[in-house]
């Protein structure tokens, strides 16, 4: 194993409804299963299905704003701020603003589609 691992550039991840995901770090674009750090754009009007993850999320909110609902509780997150949601409670992140959001994704361990535990729908 080298010392380290220079990235200029992530893989793009496929998704539908419009969200860009920019992976640097992770199982898809390094190889690493430790964690995984993606640069997210959230389109106006996204949501997703919710997901009870076998990993810790943290949120860093560049631009824009997310909603979140954590356990039914929701919770608004405004450029600047940051969220961290705890592994085992269930999650879902949307855009329902008017303009996107910009914001780092990092997961520990890392993100990976069985590990998000994602509701049907």
């Amino acid at each position: 194993m080298t010392s380290h691992l220079l990235v200029r550039t992530g893989t793009l991840i496929p998704v539908p409804g419009g969200k860009r995901i920019e992976e640097l770090f992770g199982c898809v674009h390094s190889r690493s299963d430790e964690f995984s750090l993606a640069r997210m754009t959230a389109p106006p009007g996204w949501t997703e299905p919710a997901q009870t993850p076998e990993f810790d999320e943290l949120t860093i909110l560049l631009a824009g704003r997310l909603l979140c609902e954590i356990d039914g509780e929701r919770v608004e997150v405004a450029a600047g701020e940051n969220l961290w949601v705890r592994r085992g409670h269930t999650v879902r992140y949307g855009n329902p603003y008017d303009e996107p959001a910009e914001y780092f994704a990092l997961c520990w361990p890392a993100f990976t589609l069985g590990r998000a535990r994602r509701a049907e729908g």
